[in-house]
């Protein structure tokens, strides 16, 4: 009798490459469990000192190679001279309910909706880190981009210091969300100009932005309860949303204070 054909299950990625002194760093200060291995050139041989200190004391391998093989190891020749093999970072589910006490502290929320490029991606929680925005959501959109080695290169250790979620089904997540937060959408046309929307009172704002070519998708769009628009003079027709997010994550951080 013939088996019965067995679903097909995606493989668990085991491990990732955080590539660059400023990730690997992070990584180490952050989260040094999750570290397996770790390779580096001459250029981080006296920099990568302490990272083989804690290694050696876990018991774990540590090894300085050529640059070349170190591309190779990599997988690129972006590396800054060091590549650490790390354990995958969960990134759990979303419960809005988490989000009252978020809210009642007064600190903003940051929600991504099908922003595809992983550089983009890390380029976002690099402007968070550094503006001290603490979470990220990522939605269920088939195109988001999730942490990946590319956002981890890119978000030069900004990855490291926020809590990340992931958020099934926003729309519904979104107003459930309002109970708590001014959920503010982003899209080109007509909408609220951003100065007018910052300008008001009331709850803390959670901003939603959408895929880089189409935007936030209209049921998504549909559940914000205010949609804003960045003014620009015209001569082209949008931002970069790593740079949207970098204007908005500024707005956002000195709203909060």
């Amino acid at each position: 009798m013939a088996r019965p054909p067995s679903s097909h299950k995606p493989s668990r990625i085991e491990s990732e490459r955080i590539a660059g002194f400023p990730a690997v760093a992070a990584l180490f200060q952050r989260d040094p469990n999750r570290v397996l291995r770790l390779f580096y050139d001459d250029r981080c041989k006296n920099a990568a000192g302490p990272f083989c200190k804690q290694l050696a004391a876990a018991r774990k391998p540590y090894r300085l190679v050529p640059t070349d093989e170190l591309g190779k190891i990599a997988g690129t020749p972006l590396h800054g001279g060091i590549v650490a093999v790390a354990r995958p970072r969960p990134v759990p589910a979303f419960d809005p309910d988490l989000a009252r006490p978020w809210a009642a502290a007064g600190r903003p929320l940051l929600i991504l909706d099908g922003i595809g490029n992983p550089h983009n991606l890390g380029a976002i929680a690099r402007t968070q880190a550094f503006f001290g925005m603490e979470r990220l959501v990522l939605s269920d959109h088939p195109g988001q981009a999730l942490p990946s080695e590319a956002a981890w290169r890119v978000a030069e250790g900004g990855l490291e210091w926020l809590d990340l979620y992931r958020a099934a089904d926003l729309p519904r997540i979104l107003k459930r969300l309002s109970a708590h937060y001014r959920v503010v959408g982003t899209a080109l046309g007509d909408h609220r100009p951003l100065d007018t929307v910052f300008a008001e009172g009331g709850k803390p704002m959670a901003i939603v932005l959408g895929n880089e070519e189409e935007g936030l998708p209209a049921a998504t769009q549909a559940a914000c309860g205010e949609i804003l628009t960045i003014p620009g003079s015209g001569h082209v027709q949008s931002l970069n949303v790593a740079a949207t997010a970098a204007i908005l994550i500024h707005r956002l951080a000195a709203f909060s204070r």
